[in-house]
């Protein structure tokens, strides 16, 4: 599904290390190490945003991507429900936890900063994709959003999708994930 051969990927200049990579149709595979070393980029690189300046990464044809990001758009004063970002992704409000599920149809800038962040979260992994790349999802999530979030990840993978996870999160990375790649830190010309 993807595959990585010695990348370096960034924006005005390199901001990886050289990574081989794979991720097969139903992994689970997690991304981790110190902040700085290139994790973000390297998502944003398999998302056609950061750029490749040498080695090589191969897409499986007709690929649908979707993208969480760490970047959290305004909602203050938009009004928007929740039921409305879902159906922007092509996402169901079908499965969301109990928590959230009745607050569905609320405005985003009425629910809580966790609330809106797994309700982000939820229309990212259940868009239409064959490959959803999150990064750091765990931030801003109380216990029962990290269980429900790892659950519904096994869940996605399970109907073949391939799934790239960015985190710091160590327990979060050992129950979600079928192997990690650890990045290490590196000088970058």
């Amino acid at each position: 599904m993807l595959r990585a051969a010695a990348l370096v990927a960034g924006w005005m200049q390199p901001a990886t290390p050289a990574i081989d990579f794979a991720l097969a149709a139903g992994e689970i595979v997690g991304l981790t190490g110190p902040n700085g070393v290139g994790k973000s980029t390297l998502l944003a690189a398999f998302a056609g945003r950061a750029a490749v300046f040498s080695g090589s990464l191969e897409l499986q044809p007709g690929l649908r991507l979707a993208l969480q990001t760490q970047d959290v758009p305004p909602v203050d004063g938009l009004p928007l429900s929740g039921r409305d970002l879902l159906a922007m992704t092509g996402a169901s409000p079908a499965g969301l936890p109990p928590w959230l599920a009745d607050r569905v149809d609320w405005r985003l800038d009425r629910l809580s900063g966790g609330q809106r962040h797994y309700l982000a979260l939820w229309a990212v992994l259940h868009a239409p994709a064959d490959l959803v790349l999150l990064d750091e999802p765990t931030n801003n999530l109380d216990a029962a959003g990290v269980r429900h979030l790892t659950a519904h990840l096994h869940e996605r993978a399970r109907e073949g999708c391939g799934i790239v996870v960015v985190s710091h999160d160590s327990a979060f990375v050992a129950a979600a994930c079928d192997r990690v790649v650890a990045m290490e830190a590196h000088d970058v010309d």
